[in-house]
C-alpha cells in the first residue's frame, strides 16, 4: 500500500513514464515489507516548478507508506532514487527533493487498517 508521487518540470514521454514506474517498483523493495504489487505510482511531468528561484529541471518525490521503516532502509532507498533519476533523466541531485511520510493507519481494500 505505498503511494509514490513523482513531480517534475521535465516533459516526459510515455516510455519514460513507464520506465520510471518500473524503476520505482524495483526500488520500493529496498524497504522491508514493501513490494511493487502493492505500489501506486503517480507521475506528473511538465510542471511549472521553481527551485532556488530558477526553472532549471527539478523534481519532487514523495513516498507515503504504512508503518515505519528502518532508517538505513530509507537512506538506501533515497540514495538509489537519486541515482536512478540522475541516470534516467539526467537530473542533478541538488535539484531533487524527496520525503517519506509514514502512517500508522491506512485505508485500503474497502476498510481502515
Amino acid at each position: 500500500m505505498p503511494y509514490m508521487a513523482f513531480n517534475t518540470s521535465l516533459e516526459l514521454s510515455l516510455s519514460q513514464k513507464e520506465n520510471l514506474k518500473s524503476e520505482f517498483g524495483r526500488l520500493i523493495q529496498l524497504i522491508p515489507g514493501k513490494a511493487e504489487a502493492d505500489l501506486q505510482v503517480d507521475i506528473s511531468s511538465g510542471r511549472a516548478m521553481y527551485m532556488a528561484g530558477t526553472e532549471k529541471p527539478s523534481a519532487f518525490v514523495e513516498l507515503r507508506t504504512l508503518n515505519k521503516a528502518d532508517i538505513e532502509a530509507k537512506k538506501r532507498f533515497t540514495q538509489e532514487i537519486f541515482a536512478m533519476l540522475g541516470r534516467e533523466l539526467q537530473l542533478s541531485k541538488d535539484r531533487i527533493y524527496l520525503n517519506i511520510i509514514e502512517f500508522e493507519h491506512w485505508g485500503y481494500d474497502g476498510d481502515f487498517h
